[in-house]
């Protein structure tokens, strides 16, 4: 039987990946999640997912969408909710991939109003699965978990551009 031989190089990004990938899920979780404003928080994760698309391509941004989400599914207790919609976000950014991702230096409008679009689909979708899930619909779904949240992700995004090394 043939076996698949990966390459080192390969394995190994692939290990970082997923390592960062975990890292932005365990600071979403522990430090994010708690920085609340009004009801609504940032979506680093979002934002991970989101460079997993543009880098990689549509199959890694469902994968690391969905391994991501359902990682906080599981320390949230909201089984599926973001698993569905990181993925569905993940494989939808993807099909606009870079062919050169170390390129890709975004303004800082690019990275506000990218990260504003990007959450406004996201939280969206979301709350239409919280709402469908738990019966319920209530302004704050719509004020903070869907718009302030956006806004918040949207600042996290620029925060991220201006701090990241050149």
């Amino acid at each position: 039987m043939p076996t698949l031989q990966l390459p080192p190089f390969l394995v190994a990004r692939m290990l970082r990946v997923a390592l960062g990938g975990l890292l932005v899920v365990l600071l979403q979780w522990l430090v994010l999640n708690r920085l609340l404003l009004w009801g609504a928080y940032p979506d680093a994760v979002l934002l991970f997912v989101a460079y997993l698309g543009l880098a990689y391509g549509r199959r890694a941004g469902l994968i690391g969408g969905f391994a991501s989400g359902l990682l906080l599914d599981a320390l949230l207790d909201s089984w599926g909710l973001h698993a569905l919609a990181k993925s569905l976000i993940g494989f939808l950014v993807g099909l606009f991939a870079l062919e050169e991702p170390e390129a890709f230096r975004p303004t800082l409008g690019q990275a506000f109003l990218g990260g504003l679009v990007l959450a406004l689909v996201h939280n969206g979708l979301l709350v239409a699965l919280l709402a469908l899930a738990a019966g319920t619909r209530t302004a704050f779904m719509v004020e903070a978990l869907w718009l302030g949240s956006a806004l918040y992700t949207a600042f996290l995004s620029a925060l991220v551009v201006l701090v990241r090394p050149n």
